[in-house]
């Protein structure tokens, strides 16, 4: 990234100053005792937000049609009244469990709004499906001293710091991954990058058969991390299905069978980044990729697992943030008949994904079919029938924002919603 951002201030570019978000996550070695107190408090926060969410139902049915941060910080006191344990949770822990319900439930509404099939209500977690907590402000509640981290009520343990951290830290969240532990900080930088002219935009088609396809020509496959341990995944999974819920064998299947998916995602999540850097790094000014809705491409059974392999939205995640750091955009267009149409003449037409050549047949132009796409692609971007990822036209709402909020037990219009 350096390189490309010294390039661009070489070439005399005007440079502006904008503020990003960044998290860094280092492993921590808490001892037998601390290890103690973050399980403990992973199951009591587990607890809580079923808790909230179990009265949250039983309120809607007594006829209160509405949930909000108001209803959550009631409910939060009457939990408490009821059981003082949860008092071991750190206050504003408490109140990022309920920030984290509030969002489940925002989610659900959009989901009933847009109509995408199954809504997905807000669902009870069950113990291994609560792996962290989160510490939402830096107001003393944690603080590092050379290699120790201190959290408050937990204690200090020893901490990793493989690289700097850059900017004001804002948010810590300890999160427990099998039998690792880890330490998630977030921060925000304000750094200095410069105004790319956008004189050689590209559009960028995922796919299957070729991870990238590129409007110029390019096209980069990706190793099938997924598919090649697929094996060990499958053993894994009989071993545990075998053993009996409860027992201390099954758990030790679970951390193999858990250990196995790591293994892989640390190995797709490394190649990502190096392609994102890699694009960011050429000469390439802007990219354009389509707006895709993976969750609905699940319904393929055949192509389900090749999809989950393929991580195309953490691919867009990670080339967003980075082009975003060098002055350049990521914007996303419209995927309808991206691969159908001609880039030549806009003639549609059918493309079973058998075909691999794009022939029109009507300017009888002869094309691979994803390059076709990509093609698409830039040319959709170029019309303006796109939404920008780096230059944050939509923006979520600030965690800090929701705390205080919480804090004050005041209520927010925007955080109200009727269930249907």
């Amino acid at each position: 990234m350096e390189t490309n951002l010294k390039r661009y201030i070489n070439m005399n570019c005007d440079i502006r100053s904008m503020e990003l978000s960044r998290s860094y996550k280092f492993k921590i070695y808490p001892d037998t005792k601390r290890q103690e107190e973050i399980d403990e408090r992973l199951i009591l926060a587990q607890q809580f937000y079923n808790k909230i969410l179990e009265k949250s139902i039983a309120s809607y049915r007594n006829g209160n049609t509405k949930v909000s941060i108001s209803l959550f910080n009631k409910f939060a006191k009457e939990i408490i009244n009821e059981d003082k344990k949860f008092l071991k949770l750190y206050s504003q822990t408490r109140c990022e469990i309920e920030y984290r319900l509030m969002k489940a439930y925002q989610n659900f509404f959009r989901r009933v709004k847009k109509g995408n099939g199954k809504a997905g209500f807000p669902r009870f977690k069950p113990k291994d499906r609560y792996k962290s907590i989160t510490y939402p402000q830096d107001n003393g509640s944690f603080s590092i001293r050379k290699d120790r981290l201190r959290v408050s009520r937990i204690g200090t343990m020893r901490i990793e710091l493989h690289r700097k951290i850059e900017g004001t830290i804002k948010t810590l969240a300890i999160k427990k991954e099998g039998r690792n532990y880890h330490a998630i900080f977030t921060t925000i930088n304000e750094i200095k990058v410069p105004e790319v002219k956008d004189t050689n935009p590209i559009g960028i088609d995922l796919g299957l058969k070729s991870f990238v396809s590129i409007s110029d020509g390019t096209k980069i496959e990706k190793p099938k991390f997924m598919l090649n341990n697929q094996k060990k995944i499958a053993r894994w999974q009989r071993i545990v299905a075998r053993r009996n819920k409860g027992s201390k064998r099954r758990e030790k299947a679970k951390m193999h069978l858990q250990k196995t998916f790591e293994y892989f995602t640390n190995q797709s999540d490394d190649y990502l980044h190096k392609l994102a850097d890699t694009l960011v790094n050429s000469d390439y000014t802007s990219f354009a990729v389509e707006d895709l809705c993976i969750q609905n491409m699940w319904g393929n059974h055949r192509l389900a697992g090749s999809i989950q392999d393929a991580s195309w939205n953490r691919f867009i995640q990670f080339l967003s943030y980075k082009a975003e750091s060098a002055g350049m955009k990521v914007i996303e267009v419209d995927p309808r008949n991206t691969s159908k149409e001609c880039s030549n003449c806009g003639n549609i037409q059918e493309m079973p994904l058998s075909k691999r050549i794009y022939a029109c047949n009507k300017c009888g132009i002869s094309i691979d079919r994803d390059i076709n796409a990509s093609i698409n692609i830039l040319n959709r971007a170029r019309e303006g029938h796109s939404r920008s990822h780096a230059q944050r036209d939509f923006v979520r709402p600030q965690r800090e924002a929701v705390i205080e909020e919480l804090r004050t037990d005041k209520i927010h219009p925007l955080q109200d919603a009727v269930i249907a």
